[in-house]
């Protein structure tokens, strides 16, 4: 299959990041300064991502929030247009996440869903809609000093509050700007239309911003403890599983896969999320088998790295419910065993 491009794909060539696939698309990894670098400036001031493969589904009409009411499983009657909301959409048979979402509330009834970048085709065939990826770029800027730089380009996009959404003329770009990121920072991300993407970047730059790519992003989502979906989330991985039944609603009637899932919550979930802390840099990947005290193997890393922030490895992992925090375990990477400590998430507390 070929790759998608960006609208933004020539500035980071230009930029000399190193591009990669990913989810059909052809992304920056990291720029010339490093993913430690980028990881740092978005910790400690604003670090700017493209964020373009994500995709969005365009829903609008009087049947539209009926529609997304009666299929992802968070509630919608919990906030109103103006607003954003992570959901999931289930498997009807397993109530495997098939996609984690964002939804945008632009108005009455207009909502962009936000699919994850390969999942798309999918979503859309769920919810119905109209495919607008093509038409914009999404940039993510990201940080603690994020608003102070996004207010010399637009002080009434700095003013847009956490997971709010609202449609603003960015230096006459007519673009879709929300309170929403996946780092564990403060932050916006802006839907731009792709022609002016470029325009956008460019004083997102200027004013201070720091390009980043997606090592640096899948670095901060990690230490946030934020799952990624074909790792924490997806195939035989349900929210119950992950730890997030807080974006299931119960009180609704219906939503895709709330029987199965409702099973599940009845007998409790085989194995849960867990955090692991383990000493050095040498890290534990997706699939390393956890092993208890006795060597049995309690669980499986769905994902490992290097810690930036906190200077030694850390994992997530789907483990047997008797795993539970401060329990010693062992990890094994091919043939060597790391030791490892369960804790508490978020490994780096969310800002």
């Amino acid at each position: 299959m070929t790759n998608r491009f960006s609208p933004l794909d020539a500035v980071h060539r230009g930029l000399g990041a190193k591009m990669v696939p990913f989810g059909g698309w052809e992304m920056p990894l990291a720029y010339p300064p490093g993913t430690l670098f980028e990881h740092a400036a978005c910790r400690t001031s604003a670090a700017l991502f493209d964020v373009s493969h994500l995709g969005t589904v365009r829903l609008e009409g009087p049947g539209a929030y009926d529609v997304l009411q009666s299929t992802l499983t968070n509630d919608l009657g919990k906030i109103a247009a103006g607003r954003a909301q992570y959901t999931h959409l289930l498997d009807d048979t397993d109530a495997s996440v098939t996609d984690d979402i964002i939804v945008w509330w632009l108005s009455e009834d207009i909502f962009d869903v936000m699919p994850n970048a390969s999942n798309t085709d999918g979503v859309r065939s769920a919810i119905g809609g109209r495919d607008t990826t093509a038409t914009r770029a999404v940039l993510a800027l990201q940080g603690p000093t994020a608003r102070e730089v996004m207010a010399k380009v637009s002080e009434q996009c700095a003013a847009i509050g956490r997971f709010q959404v609202a449609q603003v003329d960015v230096n006459g770009v007519p673009c879709v700007v929300a309170g929403t990121g996946y780092t564990g920072e403060d932050g916006l991300e802006l839907a731009v239309p792709a022609e002016s993407s470029r325009h956008i970047w460019n004083l997102l730059v200027d004013a201070g911003a720091l390009p980043a790519g997606l090592g640096a992003r899948d670095t901060l989502r990690l230490e946030a403890a934020l799952p990624l979906h074909g790792y924490e989330l997806g195939k035989g991985i349900t929210s119950l599983q992950a730890g997030l039944e807080w974006v299931v609603s119960w009180n609704k009637p219906t939503f895709r896969g709330r029987e199965a899932l409702a099973q599940e919550k009845s007998v409790g979930p085989a194995r849960v999320l867990r955090g692991i802390s383990i000493d050095g840099r040498r890290p534990a990947r997706d699939g390393s088998a956890i092993r208890n005290s006795e060597g049995r193997v309690v669980g499986e890393v769905t994902s490992g790295n290097f810690s930036p922030t906190l200077g030694h490895c850390i994992a997530l992992a789907l483990c047997d419910r008797s795993v539970s925090v401060g329990d010693a375990v062992s990890l094994d990477v091919r043939g060597t065993f790391l030791q490892g400590l369960v804790v508490a998430t978020p490994f780096v507390a969310k800002k």
